[in-house]
């Protein structure tokens, strides 16, 4: 009995399943009441469906209104629940000429402290976390930014708090006691960490533009941390913190609603150290001086460890390009793409730029070589081209050499193939980039802040597209002209004299002279 116990469940189980496969066949067709239309018709009696249309370029637009007081609002539209807003302003390293260097390394490690309205950076960060939102300030040469990402509803609290971070900082002596810890801090990390590429930029940048605009000290120095105090950060502030030198952007919000903020919050806001009236504004064009800047270290013991990196020394040549706002700034960009290059253990295929020159030609031919990395640094009224690479110290010489014949070879035969990659290359990296909103918000505060308009993604790309071989070597042939920037980090005994480089860079294949030793 147990057995034909199962055998009807079995079959009763059997029943239902047909039932509900019969059930469903009704349903699906003969019990529709649209048997006979087919899938691609659409049905009657239905109301005609409406599809989103792809917007026109003029959907992508920035829109900049100026206020009375000078300062620029910059928005961008972009759909999402979030949005990124931000002060920035022309301030930086650049302008500290006539001041004790490093206040803006001061003034970064200072943002979002106390302020008038919050006693405390927590509540700051409290204040935010209501909104979902975190904030950033990042001061480079020439631009301070400070930035927050927040829900699009807590507006107009985002751009009160930027309003009062900016203008109305508190500057207390424990929390200027505070960054001068983190600045000390910082220092030593700088020399102590594995990848000397932030101290090789800032030496490059030193010797390019020896003791003027771009090439000041970007770092407060260990000797000038304990003479910044608030009597000095006020005075630069007064200069440089003012309406007509800021732009307030936005990416993710409403044109008018940001213009609306901007009005409440920072027209007619009385700063904390005084609207006294402006004086010695900076307004010195960078200089090109070429030149070396050698520092000599031991690099033996830089990354102890199960897998220790082997001691190297690093070397950076540089030759001054043009600015951001010159038309040559787009063939300087491919042409820096072309060179590429990177470690000598990077892994991957065409997009991670095992294809670019500096692979090609220097890492891929030399194995002992460690490293080889173009880049280029542009600015509103100068610009640098650097390669660094990195070998063991007993083959400086030969490095240099081979970095010094790759500077010549730009100037000969560019292939189609790898200007179109690298053409390709550029604008892929450049609309991948774009689709981030905190890039989109810097890019829009940068351009309006520099130009007082934005140029467009799809305006760039043509730009790019229209780089032909003529250009590269046009602006390559105009960039040799000039006195190279060098920079040496490690154990330099090997390193060839500054007069010897000079000259394999004005020479036509780029070798250095040769240099006969009585002894070895």
């Amino acid at each position: 009995m147990p057995h034909s116990g199962a055998l009807s469940l079995l079959t009763h189980l059997f029943s239902c399943s047909r039932l509900g496969l019969v059930a469903y066949r009704s349903y699906s067709s003969s019990g529709s009441s649209y048997p006979s239309i087919p899938l691609t018709a659409p049905l009657p009696g239905v109301p005609k469906p409406l599809f989103a249309t792809v917007d026109t370029q003029q959907g992508f637009e920035t829109k900049v209104t100026t206020l009375e007081n000078g300062l620029q609002v910059a928005s961008q539209n972009k759909f999402g629940q979030f949005c990124t807003v931000g002060i920035l302003i022309n301030s930086g390293s650049r302008y500290e000429a006539k001041y004790i260097g490093g206040i803006s390394h001061f003034l970064e490690k200072l943002a979002f402290s106390s302020t008038a309205q919050f006693g405390s950076k927590d509540e700051i960060l409290l204040t935010l976390e209501k909104h979902g939102g975190i904030c950033d300030c990042q001061a480079s040469r020439d631009t301070t930014m400070y930035a927050v990402s927040a829900d699009v509803k807590g507006l107009d609290t985002v751009v009160g708090l930027l309003a009062d971070v900016v203008l109305q900082p508190r500057l207390s002596d424990e929390e200027i006691e505070m960054t001068r810890m983190a600045v000390r801090f910082e220092l030593e990390d700088l020399n102590m960490r594995p990848d000397p590429e932030p101290l090789l930029t800032e030496m490059i940048h030193a010797a390019a533009y020896r003791e003027n605009t771009v090439g000041l000290n970007r770092f407060c120095l260990p000797e000038d941390i304990e003479k910044i105090d608030r009597e000095v950060l006020h005075s630069y502030l007064r200069n440089y913190y003012t309406p007509n030198r800021m732009v307030l952007a936005a990416v993710g919000v409403e044109h008018d609603r940001l213009v609306a903020c901007a009005r409440k919050c920072l027209l007619g806001t009385e700063p904390v150290w005084g609207s006294a009236a402006v004086k010695d504004i900076d307004k010195s064009v960078a200089q090109y001086t070429g030149g070396i800047l050698k520092l000599e270290k031991d690099m033996s013991n830089v990354s102890l460890g199960p897998t220790p990196i082997p001691e190297l020394t690093h070397i950076m040549i540089g030759l001054e390009t043009c600015s951001f706002l010159e038309e040559d700034f787009i063939p300087f960009a491919v042409l820096n793409m072309m060179m590429g290059g990177g470690g000598s253990f990077s892994a991957g295929g065409p997009g991670k730029g095992m294809f670019t020159r500096l692979y090609l030609n220097v890492l891929n031919r030399h194995h002992w070589m460690y490293n080889a990395t173009s880049y280029h640094h542009s600015y509103e009224d100068t610009g640098l081209l650097c390669i660094h690479a990195s070998a063991d110290p007993r083959q400086v010489r030969e490095m240099v050499e081979i970095i010094t014949r790759e500077f010549i070879l730009m100037a000969g035969a560019v292939g189609e193939v790898e200007l179109e990659r690298a053409k390709t290359q550029l604008q892929s990296m450049l609309m991948m980039n774009l689709e981030s909103r905190p890039v989109i918000f810097e890019d829009v505060g940068r351009q309006v802040l520099a130009t007082g308009t934005r140029k467009l993604p799809h305006e760039l790309c043509v730009l790019i597209g229209k780089v032909g071989t003529e250009s590269i070597k046009r602006v390559v042939t105009k960039m040799l002209h000039n006195k190279p920037a060098v920079a040496a980090l490690g154990d330099l005994t090997e390193l060839p004299s500054y007069e010897h480089i000079q000259a394999a860079l004005s020479s036509k294949d780029g070798r250095l002279p040769r240099v006969y030793r009585l002894f070895r």
